[in-house]
C-alpha cells in the first residue's frame, strides 16, 4: 500500500503531464481521473478540433496503457470491434483474433456514427469488462478505460445513443474553446512539433491499480450517501423531468465523489465533492418532458434547483 503523500506525488505528476499536451482544460483532466479511478468510461461531446484525441492518447501515454483508436462508421460491423475467431487449418482450430476492444485505453470516436448493433457491442465491455466471441468469453485488460466521443452539431447520418449505452458511461463532458490566451499557448507549443511526441510514461499499470483501490476506500460518511441517494430521487420526481437517473447514477455519483477526494488529498468525502459531480455523472441520464423544453429549461438548470431544494449535511466527519 503506498502512502498519501506518494499517491499525491503521483496524481501531481499524471496531471502535470497531461496539461504538456491539453492546455487550460484541467477540470475536464481532473473528470478523466475520476473517471479512469473510478473503473468508468467517459464519454465527450464536443465539437471537432478541441482536443478530444489529444486527451486520450495523452492520457494513455501518461499511465503506459496500451491504446487502440476504433474509428466508428456506419459501415463497422461488431467483429471489427471485438475481434473475430478464425479456423487454422494447421491445428484444425478456431483462433480469437483480438479486435482494438482489447486494451487498456480505448478511444471511441464518433461513436454515435455507427449503427446500433455494433454500438451494442461495447455493452457487455463497458459493464462486464469481458466480450463473446462465437460463443466463448474474453475477458479485457486492466484497467479498462473507454472515453468515447460524439459531435453534438452534425446529426445526419448519425444514430443517437440508446439509454441503455448512455447509463453505463460514468461521466459525460465538454472540453469548450480555449480562451485567447490558452490558444496563443497552443500555436507556441505547436511551432515545430506536437506536444503530444514529447511526453513520458510517468506511473505504471500498477500504480494506477493502486490508486484505483485507494479511491474505493475513501471514507462516505452516512449522511453524504443519504444526501446522493436523495439528489437522485429528486430527479425521479421532478415535474420536468420525464426520465430519471437509475440506481446506476446513484453508484456513479458516489464512486466519482470518492475518486475526486483522492484527487483533492483527502481520504472522505465532502458535499462539494458531491455536488461538483452532479451535472457531468447524472445529466446524460435523465429525459426532460416537452414542458421542460417549452419553457426553455435545460437538464443543467433543473439540476442546479434540484441542489438548492435539498439541505446539505453539515456535520461530515471520519
Amino acid at each position: 500500500m503506498i502512502n498519501k503523500a506518494k499517491h499525491q506525488e503521483m496524481i501531481k505528476k499524471v496531471v502535470h503531464n497531461i496539461e504538456k499536451v491539453i492546455i487550460g482544460k484541467q477540470e475536464a483532466i481532473y473528470l478523466s481521473l475520476v473517471s479512469l479511478l473510478s473503473n468508468g468510461h467517459m464519454l465527450l461531446e464536443d465539437v471537432p478540433g478541441v482536443g478530444k484525441t489529444m486527451l486520450v492518447r495523452s492520457l494513455a501515454t501518461t499511465i503506459g496503457g496500451l491504446y487502440k483508436r476504433i474509428q466508428f462508421t456506419p459501415d463497422l460491423l461488431p467483429s471489427d470491434v471485438t475481434g473475430v475467431s478464425v479456423y487454422n487449418q494447421k491445428t484444425m482450430e478456431f483462433e480469437y483474433h483480438p479486435g482494438p476492444i482489447m486494451a487498456n485505453v480505448i478511444l471511441a470516436d464518433e461513436i454515435n456514427r455507427t449503427s446500433p448493433k455494433t454500438q451494442a457491442a461495447l455493452l457487455e465491455a463497458m459493464e462486464e469488462a469481458m466480450v463473446t466471441v462465437d460463443g466463448k468469453t474474453y475477458t479485457l485488460p486492466n484497467p479498462f478505460f473507454i472515453m468515447a466521443t460524439q459531435n453534438p452539431i452534425e446529426y445526419e447520418g448519425t444514430f443517437p445513443l440508446p439509454e441503455a449505452q448512455l447509463d453505463r458511461f460514468l461521466l459525460k463532458i465538454k472540453l469548450g474553446y480555449p480562451s485567447m490566451e490558452e490558444e496563443v499557448q497552443i500555436l507556441d507549443r505547436l511551432q515545430n512539433h506536437h506536444p503530444i511526441q514529447d511526453i513520458q510514461q510517468v506511473i505504471d499499470l500498477n500504480q494506477l491499480m493502486q490508486l484505483q483501490q485507494l479511491a474505493k476506500e475513501v471514507f462516505v460518511e452516512d449522511s453524504l450517501k443519504r444526501y446522493v441517494v436523495e439528489i437522485v430521487n429528486a430527479t425521479r420526481n421532478d415535474n420536468y423531468i420525464y426520465l430519471g437517473a437509475s440506481p446506476r447514477g446513484t453508484i456513479a455519483l458516489l464512486r466519482a465523489a470518492r475518486s475526486l477526494a483522492l484527487l483533492r488529498g483527502r481520504d472522505f468525502v465532502v458535499p462539494d465533492d458531491i455536488k461538483y459531480l452532479v451535472i457531468p455523472v447524472l445529466e446524460h441520464r435523465i429525459i426532460l418532458k416537452s414542458d421542460a423544453r417549452l419553457h426553455g429549461l435545460t437538464i443543467e438548470q433543473i439540476l442546479h434547483a434540484i441542489l438548492k431544494k435539498i439541505k446539505v449535511p453539515t456535520t461530515v466527519s471520519k
